[in-house]
């Protein structure tokens, strides 16, 4: 790091995104895209605004369009709502919003990893909650906090909370700020968005780049009560007032528009999803619950994922790795197309055999 950096950034420990390639032979399990096309309703509304003659204009500051079309699908008021360039920008403006204070942020052991990068870029003092099994256990949270935030469906676990388990938990944690950071509910979950009128600490965020094709747009939002919406916005019109470009507007606007290519689109991973973990377990693989768009799994022959993630690289497939404890011996495998999770299978097939006759290979 320069010597000229600000003090406050000398120890920050950046986030490291999966890898992203150009190779288009490799097939791409490691970064939890979606791996169908957005909705032809959202190709149609980009070639119309690419050729109106409006983008050598800035956008809304406010997106209010999209805002509406949001509070809309979601049956809440505007006020209630903010938008951010992708979901990682809305959560980096809540952690400086909201979490920088006297007692410690929790967030359990085991989850988002940028979660721990935003706290050592704000000078956030946070605690890590262990899982239970691989699980969120709401009981562990009852503990004095400066805020509370985990992904729901968590990541990379895949384990899901009730609505009801998080208002247990909500109805006693009054005195602080509670986000649930949704980017795969629409996977198998339900959305605590239908609590931020009754709590008004409650703050729910979500992406488009999962369960709407938009990985490539970059567009997040968050829902909650105005005050808290008036809070981030504050916080936004201090760093970008226009984080949403006219693109990524009408492309969002569309998405949410084509009800009927969503559910077709995430009940085709959900269906993936399930075949794969059938076919994972036949393999004598361990495979946690998931209700995301991905899977978390670890075979007995590998006591480090990474061997794995190697053996499936050279079969041309990316999966990923997280090679910290006490996950290393795991994989997370993003659900492809029903094409690309049997080439997977058939590839760990070729990988299981050719360990079994070769005894010699280090475990």
């Amino acid at each position: 790091m320069s010597r000229f950096c600000s003090p406050s950034i000398k120890n920050v420990t950046p986030y490291t995104p999966g890898e992203q390639i150009d190779d288009l032979h490799l097939i791409k399990l490691n970064t939890n895209e979606n791996p169908f096309s957005p909705s032809p309703l959202v190709l149609d509304a980009l070639k119309d605004e690419m050729t109106n003659g409006s983008l050598h204009l800035y956008p809304d500051p406010e997106s209010q369009a999209l805002k509406k079309c949001i509070a809309d699908y979601y049956e809440i008021v505007p006020e209630q709502v903010f938008l951010g360039n992708g979901s990682d920008e809305v959560l980096a403006h809540t952690f400086l919003s909201f979490f920088k204070q006297n007692s410690p942020l929790l967030f359990p052991d085991i989850t988002y990893s940028f979660y721990t990068s935003y706290c050592s870029l704000y000078g956030i003092d946070y605690k890590k909650v262990p899982l239970q099994n691989y699980k969120i256990n709401i009981g562990d949270y009852k503990q004095t906090n400066g805020g509370i935030i985990f992904p729901n469906p968590n990541a990379p676990t895949g384990s899901i909370l009730t609505v009801s388990e998080i208002e247990k938990l909500l109805s006693i944690n009054t005195e602080s700020i509670f986000v649930v950071d949704e980017a795969y509910v629409d996977f198998g979950g339900e959305s605590s968005v239908r609590l931020i009128d009754k709590y008004p600490n409650l703050l729910v965020i979500q992406t488009l780049s999962k369960s709407r094709s938009l990985a490539g747009m970059r567009v997040g939002f968050a829902m909650g009560n105005s005050k808290l919406i008036n809070t981030l916005n504050s916080v936004k019109n201090s760093f970008n007032s226009y984080p949403i470009d006219r693109l990524s507007s009408v492309a969002a606007i569309a998405a949410f528009q084509d009800k009927d290519y969503f559910n077709e689109n995430r009940q085709l991973i959900i269906n993936n999803r399930e075949w794969l973990k059938k076919s994972l377990l036949e393999l004598n693989f361990e495979v946690l619950p998931s209700e995301a768009n991905f899977l978390f799994v670890s075979h007995p022959k590998f006591n480090n994922g990474l061997q794995l993630t190697m053996k499936l690289r050279e079969k041309n497939i990316l999966v990923r790795h997280f090679n910290a404890f006490p996950i290393e011996r795991f994989l997370r495998i993003s659900i492809g197309t029903q094409q690309q999770c049997t080439y997977l299978v058939e590839s760990l097939k070729e990988i299981m055999f050719y360990r079994h006759k070769n005894p010699a290979i280090a475990e």
